[in-house]
């Protein structure tokens, strides 16, 4: 491909260099950040040629583009737009300084959450299948060696605050050791742990603001907000004591304080109202999932989809290290894993329902990448795109999730949906299997009858076959236009006037329609849609070029009712054109059907004079 056009016609397509603030690449796509989305063009950025897909995710407009091409594409952008080359936490930083403030704190949660989801999937998988052992083999649960490993599998959940405290020190700009020191006072060994006093412990007053405030003397296991805004404030100390005491000093005076004035702060105020607030929301979530026939899952599962297009998914990571933390049953992942793999299932059917080359390459990897359990480029790339598959994706979850209601299905850990999600749910796994089964049939079913090719529903009502009543005949290449019959050499164009590009006839149309001439299949569309290549049923490849010079209205005017790779009959509808436009830009419509493998045949010559209808004989081909 040509990647500096292939850059050019993006940058064009986004509005110019002047609508760009930020650039990087990953293995697949083109990352973008753009100044004013409503300039860029994503049905034109869609058609461009080595483009794969557009969505836009996390405020950055992503262009799929493939493995082995992006780089070079890149380059050639950058160089175009005239700017230095980013990383992908650049670009991650210039979207996130565009997002409302609620975006920017449910990504920060999201931030701070992912980076220990790896030692909340490796004990909750150990966890999961030392349960499902025990029931199998229940003389399994009395040996020391069980017992070993049942120590290693609610480790993290066990230190979980530490581990919190430990990343939101880091996105915070903290120092981490003072952040996990935060997390060790709030669950330190002094305070009564949360769990017994959960099991009716008697607890004792830790402090007393004038006999109003009574604090108790709780730890704070099984929370997770009140950690983030305890270190948040230490962060927030520390960063203005590093500004303020004396470098001789700092060193000394600047921890000291922040732990002293945060722990104080988290065991008084921080740690009582947030986990107050924080129960509050784990036990509305907990009501609704509760709601009878699984009526509060089903609406979840529905609204899940939309919450990632919104961008504001990120919110649930608190909600299932809560449930986590809490009793070590995540029951948000089923609604999740029934959500996701709903839009894989639902973009599955449009790969198989599409006779679009470029959807269905982009389609089917992208369905199996959301039952994996990521579903970005499913719901941006093809779902949302087409918008019945992302209904169809909603439909779908909204009843897989209802399932995993009803039958009590929960996860061991986090951050794992989709085929993965079997082995965080070895203690439900019948229910988990039920959920998957049930989502990916509703979602893939709806999704297959509701689906059409944007070009089918144009074909519908503008591109019924031509009814000529003729029967074609061997050994000639039947007119796609009506109109004047002329010479090749009388074409207003030396390429064409001298059969550079193949041997054939040119028609000047006296209507702006273009049906295919014999079955076959279309090898070519062009982009602008000007001329289109077909390779006919016994052999015969054709150009079809409307008009001279057209290329340059850059497809104004043009309308394809089919697509590259799609077969078509013979005098079908393949593309309309508006003549009277064309002409009134001064272009004129005289149109070439070139035989562009003449090697194959022994003779070609012009078969009609004058005029001719649709599929009236237009070349002798002989071959």
């Amino acid at each position: 491909m040509d990647y500096k056009k292939c850059a050019s016609e993006i940058l064009e397509a986004i509005g110019g260099k002047e609508n760009l603030a930020s650039a990087a690449h990953c293995a697949t796509r083109l990352r973008l950040v753009i100044a004013d989305n409503s300039k860029a063009n994503k049905q034109t950025l869609e058609n461009i040629d080595g483009v794969k897909g557009v969505f836009e995710a996390s405020g950055q407009l992503q262009i799929i583009i493939g493995t082995g091409t992006v780089n070079k594409v890149y380059d050639e952008f950058i160089a175009l737009a005239g700017i230095e080359a980013a990383s992908k936490d650049d670009v991650k930083a210039a979207a996130a300084a565009k997002s409302p403030w609620y975006k920017q704190a449910i990504k920060t949660l999201g931030d701070i959450f992912v980076p220990i989801i790896p030692a909340i999937v490796a004990t909750g998988l150990l966890c999961g299948l030392l349960g499902g052992l025990g029931r199998a083999f229940p003389s399994l649960a009395d040996s020391q060696f069980f017992g070993l490993l049942d120590i290693f599998s609610n480790a993290a959940l066990t230190f979980l605050p530490i581990l919190i405290a430990v990343s939101a020190a880091n996105i915070f700009g903290g120092n981490i050791y003072l952040g996990a020191v935060i997390g060790m006072i709030m669950i330190h060994p002094s305070l009564i742990n949360a769990w017994n006093v959960a099991s009716n412990a008697e607890t004792s007053t830790l402090w007393s603001w004038f006999g109003i405030w009574n604090i108790q003397n709780v730890g704070y296991q099984g929370h997770v907000i009140p950690v983030v805004i305890a270190v948040l404030v230490m962060s927030k100390i520390e960063k203005f004591l590093h500004k303020k005491v004396p470098e001789t000093f700092d060193l000394f005076v600047t921890p000291l304080l922040s732990v002293l004035i945060a722990g104080f702060l988290a065991l008084t105020i921080i740690g009582p109202v947030f986990a107050q607030l924080e129960t509050w929301v784990l036990t509305g979530a907990n009501k609704l999932i509760a709601i009878p026939f699984g009526i509060g899952a089903f609406l979840m599962g529905a609204a899940y989809a939309p919450t990632v297009v919104a961008g504001v998914h990120h919110m649930y990571n608190a909600i299932e290290l809560s449930m986590l933390a809490a009793n070590g049953q995540n029951t948000w992942m089923p609604i999740a894993t029934a959500a996701n793999v709903a839009q894989g299932a639902a973009a599955l059917a449009v790969a198989f329902k599409t006779r679009q080359q470029k959807v269905k390459s982009l389609a089917l990897p992208a369905s199996l990448s959301a039952f994996m359990g990521i579903t970005e480029p499913a719901i941006f790339g093809v779902n949302i795109r087409f918008v019945k598959p992302l209904v169809a994706g909603m439909i779908g979850g909204a009843f897989g999730a209802a399932v995993a209601s009803i039958m009590k299905v929960y996860a061991t850990a986090n951050g794992v949906t989709g085929i993965f999600g079997f082995l965080i749910t070895t203690q439900s796994f019948f229910g988990y299997l039920l959920t998957f089964v049930v989502a990916t049939v509703v979602a893939f079913a709806i999704s297959y009858i509701m689906y059409k090719d944007p070009e089918d529903a144009k074909n519908e009502v503008e591109s019924s076959p031509v009814d000529s009543g003729k029967a074609l005949e061997e050994g000639f290449i039947h007119s796609p236009l009506k109109g004047a019959a002329i010479a090749m050499e009388q074409v207003p164009d030396e390429t064409f006037a001298t059969n550079v590009l193949g041997i054939g006839v040119a028609v000047e149309p006296s209507e702006g329609k273009v049906v295919a001439p014999a079955d076959g299949v279309v090898s070519t569309l062009f982009d602008t849609h000007h001329a289109i290549g077909l390779t006919l049923d016994d052999g015969t490849e054709l150009l079809i070029h409307i008009g001279i010079n057209t290329v340059e209205l850059k497809g104004e005017g043009y309308t394809a009712h089919i697509a590259e790779g799609e077969h078509f009959k013979a005098g079908q509808t393949l593309i309309t054109f508006d003549k009277a436009l064309i002409e009134s830009k001064g272009y004129k419509t005289v149109t070439p059907v070139i035989i562009t493998n003449p090697d194959d045949f022994k003779k070609i010559e012009k078969a009609a004079d004058g005029d001719v209808d649709f599929l009236d004989k237009l070349i002798l081909a002989e071959k």
